[in-house]
């Protein structure tokens, strides 16, 4: 992900696409992040389960950026997407590519995976103020938790949603009302950060700030286009719109 940190290096600190921070809202409460892409850079771990899993096929290898655009649906769609850019259009394998590679990823699932640069120190920083930090995923559930465990430790994080059959995926905001409800705060209490159009949608569509971060999975013209209120360059300019 070096490429993708480095595309970002000149990016103007602090710009954003709305109003400024905290602009017609209140003090926030908490803040929910994305994971892939956002609090952690996964991408190795899902090429190399993926590659694995589409080769038994006669599908692949693809490269870390073309695996950067079929992630952030769940892992359904990524395996759909890569099939199709295979040449697969009639999804003829997807159950059988979708089974090898959920069974592959949970073996691997934190295969060179790391937090960004500043991420520790952000959620540090949250911490210390007294913010809640929660995280919602589309990686399914049981590996949204070994990541978030495995990085930052249990109990961590106040509250860890992944993908389950009971919660509908993002774009849709339903996870993000499930936290709330269980917090018993309103939209405007928090803070949502995302790196792709999915996260912004899924934040807009919760009533809440949503912050796009440049250090992801994909490019500042996709997250405008989604909506978000603010794009950052590093995980410590959250801390403006508290």
């Amino acid at each position: 992900m070096a490429g993708m940190l480095e595309k970002d290096a000149g990016a103007e600190a602090g710009a954003w696409t709305g109003a400024g921070p905290n602009a017609g809202t209140s003090p926030k409460k908490a803040v929910i992040f994305d994971l892939d892409g956002t609090l952690s850079d996964s991408i190795a771990s899902i090429k190399y389960s993926a590659d694995r899993a589409l080769g038994e096929f006669g599908y692949g290898p693809f490269t870390e950026k073309q695996y950067q655009y079929f992630v952030g649906d769940g892992a359904a769609n990524l395996v759909k997407r890569a099939l199709i850019a295979g040449g697969d259009r009639e999804l003829v394998h997807f159950e059988g590519a979708f089974r090898r590679y959920e069974e592959i990823f949970r073996e691997y699932c934190m295969y060179q995976v790391k937090p960004y640069d500043g991420i520790r120190e952000l959620l540090a920083a949250l911490k210390k103020r007294g913010i809640r930090i929660a995280v919602l995923s589309n990686k399914p559930h049981a590996n949204t938790i070994n990541v978030i465990e495995t990085l930052f430790g249990k109990d961590y994080f106040d509250r860890i949603q992944g993908q389950t059959d009971d919660v509908a995926i993002k774009p849709s905001p339903e996870g993000v009302f499930l936290i709330l409800k269980e917090w018993e705060m309103t939209p405007e209490d928090i803070l949502y950060l995302g790196d792709t159009a999915t996260d912004m949608k899924t934040g807009k569509g919760a009533g809440a700030f949503t912050i796009g971060a440049l250090w992801g999975f994909r490019e500042r013209d996709e997250l405008e286009e989604g909506g978000a209120d603010a794009i950052i360059a590093r995980p410590m300019e959250l801390m403006d719109y508290l």
